[in-house]
């Protein structure tokens, strides 16, 4: 039988595995997934204890059209109820804690600002409506800050539209529209967020941990520890994965491939050499090597034209990085006063981000539990900031340079609570720096990124964050979960392939609706 060798354990690769079984009639048994750290998930991660505080570098959202990923969990059982799927659990959960944000924007006085209107000029529109518009291949190499001017950045469009995404001024526009188009649908109620879904707990619980025991059940190795350096390429046109070479506990190994077998790469990643800090120590920004996964593409995009220019979103971490933390407490008052100032329960309320911040603070009440195992009697919520090189508004130092105690407290100064001495003496902040963590949005041109099956190729696949899918957008679930389909459809020769990428530009209605939110006062 033919074997399949899956680099990396993230979630594109995951669900490589299980479209492998489930679409292309693979055993289990003969599935090998090769990563390079102790753990399974990738980006997708969840860690930690009430006593020593949970740390998630981030949260994924989710909307009605992720059609490849919900066809895929719909296999999938729950963990708490085998007879659900991990789709029927998270549809289930969206329906008793749909987010109605009534706090999305606050300004410099801690004041909720009114987000309904996106404070457009007339010239915001038009140029928007333009960026839309315009043809991705005449946006190649561009920056976002190229398409608009300088006031746009200031409008709550702006200020919703870039911490939901992540977004800066100087990333793609490729990127933006892209995003632009993808999301219209959400356009009419993204002051509220009511069109975006969460998991019941983080994702690492809630996608990875009941995907793993599926696969696992299944017979699938998964080969931790293990760093993959090198794939040999045979000679002649054709693309065919000869060997692969992978150190593990010091030593080399190199597989040959047989005819048949496949070579399943996801090349790059946006969570490498991401570094935590603790409560009373700020985390230390790490660029000195690139994780296996850089490193690996790097090396098979210099044997062959058409795999991709890793340094495109590998060689400029200035524009990359920014900063996340999760804040652990077993005292209530820090959830009773924000849902007191935000008007929803936790986990109803959506993202708060303090619009006005240097550091472009954001900070969101999860649902308790949000870890499986959490007791009752601790609470976790998690923020992030996009400019961490920014001095604070209170804390007088860069975020890059805060412990977790002093990040707490710039945003508790934010929010003006008496309570603060109390908060921040019963906190544990895990702050988590990530210098790649936007490295796909960096400005791009057309083959920077590698085809999800590139031409030529008889048994390799790139997928992930990096490989190319037109339309859809990346650091999403579903981008991963389409790039693991693309490639299992595309190397197995399948009439079963990924549903479109929702179109909702097409859709009159939509137009309407977002033309008519554009014009909001």
């Amino acid at each position: 039988m033919a074997k399949a060798y899956l680099v990396g354990s993230g979630i594109a690769s995951l669900s490589a595995a299980a479209f492998l079984i489930r679409e292309g009639g693979f055993s289990g048994a003969d599935i090998v997934i090769l990563e390079e750290q102790d753990r399974e998930g990738g980006s997708l991660d969840a860690a930690g204890s009430p006593e020593t505080g949970y740390t998630m570098r981030g949260g994924r959202m989710f909307e009605v059209h992720f059609e490849c990923t919900y066809d895929l969990l719909s296999s999938i059982p729950s963990l708490d109820d085998p007879s659900k799927s991990v789709t029927e659990d998270t549809f289930a959960f969206h329906e008793d804690f749909a987010w109605d944000d009534h706090a999305r924007l606050v300004d410099a006085e801690g004041k909720v600002i009114d987000a309904h209107s996106m404070t457009f000029s007339e010239r915001d529109r038009l140029e928007l409506v333009k960026c839309v518009a315009t043809p991705e291949k005449l946006l190649d190499g561009k920056r976002i800050s190229d398409c608009f001017h300088e006031e746009f950045f200031t409008t709550n469009f702006w200020a919703m539209w870039c911490t939901t995404f992540a977004f800066e001024p100087w990333h793609s526009a490729i990127e933006f529209r892209r995003y632009l188009n993808r999301f219209v649908h959400l356009f009419k109620t993204f002051d509220t967020m009511s069109g975006i879904y969460r998991t019941k707990f983080n994702q690492f619980d809630s996608i990875v941990r009941p995907l793993l025991k599926w696969l696992t059940d299944q017979g699938v190795t998964v080969q931790l520890d293990t760093r993959v350096t090198d794939l040999a390429l045979a000679p002649g046109n054709a693309l065919t994965v000869e060997t692969i070479t992978w150190v593990r506990g010091g030593k080399t190994e190199v597989t040959t491939l047989d005819t048949g077998d496949l070579a399943v790469v996801t090349n790059g990643s946006m969570t490498a050499n991401s570094t935590l800090g603790t409560t009373d120590a700020a985390p230390v920004l790490d660029t000195t090597t690139t994780d296996g996964s850089w490193q690996l593409w790097e090396t098979l995009a210099a044997k062959r034209p058409g795999l991709g220019n890793p340094s495109v979103f590998d060689s400029s971490t200035e524009d990359s990085t920014w900063e996340s933390f999760t804040v652990t407490t077993k005292d209530p008052v820090f959830f009773q006063l924000m849902e007191k100032f935000s008007g929803s329960e936790a986990g109803k309320g959506g993202l708060i981000t303090f619009k006005d911040s240097s550091w472009l603070l954001t900070i969101v009440l999860n649902h308790q539990p949000h870890f499986r195992e959490q007791p009752e009697d601790t609470f976790v919520w998690w923020g992030y900031a996009l400019f961490p090189d920014k001095q604070g508004d209170f804390v007088r130092k860069p975020m890059s340079r805060c412990t977790g105690r002093e990040i707490l407290d710039e945003v508790l100064q934010h929010l003006r609570f008496e309570q603060r001495p109390q908060i921040l003496d019963g906190s544990v902040v895990l702050p988590a720096m990530m210098p790649y963590i936007t490295s796909q949005f960096l400005v791009r041109q057309a083959g920077d990124r590698p085809q999800v099956v590139p031409a030529g190729s008889t048994n390799l696949a790139f997928i992930g964050q990096y490989a190319e899918v037109p339309d859809d957008v990346v650091f999403t679930v579903e981008y991963s979960v389409r790039t693991a389909w693309t490639a299992v459809a595309g190397l197995l020769g399948l009439d079963r392939r990924p549903p479109p990428v929702y179109k909702g530009q097409h859709d009159p209605k939509v137009l309407v609706e977002a033309l008519q939110t554009l014009h909001r006062r």
